[in-house]
């Protein structure tokens, strides 16, 4: 695991600087300085965007990260430009669709809200640079590379967000502008991924590709249905709101969903690189060391996950005195998509198991249905709940998958995530939120905030410590110890 905490407490640090400017962003600047119907569009566009971005990427990067430990020096500039090229399998085609029925896609998703109907080209575009800049981030984390390019994912986008939002508000910009401006910066940070990909590793353009080609593209094509579960699962419910809510509901939606989002954090940085870890051990059929990763992603990431949520639980009632009142209604959806992504985090490198053995196709399968019902659940949930109808979607959603990846994982390899560290870490959790739910200080909520997470912090860390709940953690605090006293 050292190449992993080490990357990963690099990715971890990267990630939290891009939450902070994130937070900057969906919290005080959009919500001041963009009017809600059009924060509402910025949110839609990005989400729709990140939907499309597995169907154009036409599973290039999962192949890449699958197939890459397998390439001999000589297969693999053909194997690069086999990967290279494959997403234009997908996105030419699909150009020439968007182009033929612009007019009948745009009426479909403007029944609402007719603002959309306009914008059906950046849409397009946002998915094609994500698209791109997944496979070359790809590229990266093959070569366990993954800092740079977590920081373009993370950093790069939001600093530039919020320079245009400041721009935006200092008159130097205009609305149309700033929205041509979130496209560019997609496709600005799509090409600088691709140069120091290039850095690592500049193919040349061979057509003599590797003999298992035809697997290569299949499974990348497979993936599609793949990535595509993931994001129905985590953007269709901003999607969907869209059909049947004004698109200020959008925002609303958008910024409770943002800040139960940071829960995630440390395990999407940690794996960049457990991701490319797991294919290898596949690859070489060593499931010792394959249990031992899932057992360890999954206690650390429950560990980081758990505080986050407690924290943003016990500080959210300062956090809603510092937004406009119409944002402060989001509780529910907080608590209920916080859960949902604790119990991701707690399954670890689960997804990285699955995708890349030889059971992908049965996963693909449940992700298909799981992916119906949460389109199914929101169809029903938000007309009759409104924009909570469409969290409560996604936690079932959420938590039903999850079940049934733990189930087959155990049934096909045996393996379960869960030992007594991680109940251990559940009591410590549940002792902090009953300890400090009644705690509040008198000052300004910032600093409410910051005092409480320092005490909360502390005993938590002073638990994991005094108790070795992780061997990770614990031997990450003595090195800290011992540098201070020395």
């Amino acid at each position: 695991m050292g190449i992993v905490l080490k990357q990963s407490f690099k990715n971890t640090v990267v990630t939290f600087i891009g939450f902070a400017f994130g937070a900057v962003n969906t919290l005080f600047l959009y919500t001041n300085i963009l009017d809600s119907k059009y924060y509402g569009l910025v949110t839609f566009i990005l989400a729709t965007g990140a939907i499309l971005m597995p169907i154009m990427a036409s599973g290039a990067h999962n192949a890449l990260v699958k197939y890459y430990s397998a390439q001999t020096d000589r297969s693999k500039n053909g194997f690069f430009t086999l990967i290279l090229f494959s997403p234009l399998l997908v996105i030419l085609p699909l150009t020439l669709l968007v182009w033929w029925a612009h007019t009948a896609i745009g009426d479909f998703l403007s029944i609402k809200n007719a603002l959309v109907k306009d914008y059906l080209w950046y849409l397009f575009l946002v998915g094609v640079a994500m698209a791109y800049f997944e496979v070359f981030y790809a590229w990266s984390k093959v070569h366990l590379r993954s800092v740079f390019g977590n920081f373009l994912k993370e950093v790069f986008g939001r600093i530039c967000a919020s320079i245009l939002l400041v721009l935006l508000y200092l008159d130097i910009i205009t609305l149309d502008f700033f929205l041509k401006g979130i496209v560019g910066i997609q496709l600005l940070r799509t090409l600088l991924m691709k140069f120091y990909a290039y850095s690592l590793h500049r193919p040349v353009l061979s057509f003599k590709f590797p003999k298992e080609a035809k697997t290569i593209v299949g499974y990348g094509l497979l993936m599609v249905v793949g990535g595509s579960v993931a994001l129905v699962l985590l953007e269709i419910d901003k999607v969907m709101i869209n059909q049947f809510k004004a698109l200020e509901n959008v925002a609303y939606y958008g910024v409770a969903v943002y800040i139960a989002t940071s829960i995630i954090v440390p395990a999407r940085a940690m794996n960049q690189i457990t991701y490319p870890l797991t294919a290898n051990y596949l690859n070489e059929g060593n499931l010792f060391e394959l249990e031992n990763l899932y057992r360890k992603t999954s206690l650390t990431a429950f560990i980081a996950s758990g505080i986050l949520f407690v924290l943003i639980v016990l500080n959210i009632s300062d956090l809603f005195l510092m937004l406009p009142e119409e944002y402060r209604d989001g509780f529910s959806i907080i608590a209920l998509i916080g859960v949902a992504k604790v119990l991701d985090s707690l399954l670890g490198n689960v997804n990285a198991i699955l995708y890349y053995s030889e059971y992908y196709k049965w996963v693909l399968v449940l992700g298909v249905c799981f992916a119906a019902v949460t389109i199914l659940l929101n169809l029903w949930f938000i007309p009759l709940y409104g924009i909570e109808g469409a969290a409560l979607a996604s936690f079932i959603s959420i938590f039903l998958f999850n079940l049934s990846k733990l189930i087959f994982i155990k049934l096909k390899f045996g393996f379960f995530p869960f030992s007594k560290a991680t109940f251990k870490v559940l009591a410590t959790l549940l002792l902090l939120l009953a300890l400090f739910n009644m705690l509040q200080f008198p000052f300004h909520p910032i600093v409410n905030i910051v005092l409480k997470s320092i005490l909360i912090g502390a005993m938590y860390l002073g638990i994991l410590f005094r108790f070795e709940i992780s061997e990770d953690v614990t031997g990450l605090l003595s090195k800290w110890l011992r540098r201070r006293e020395d």
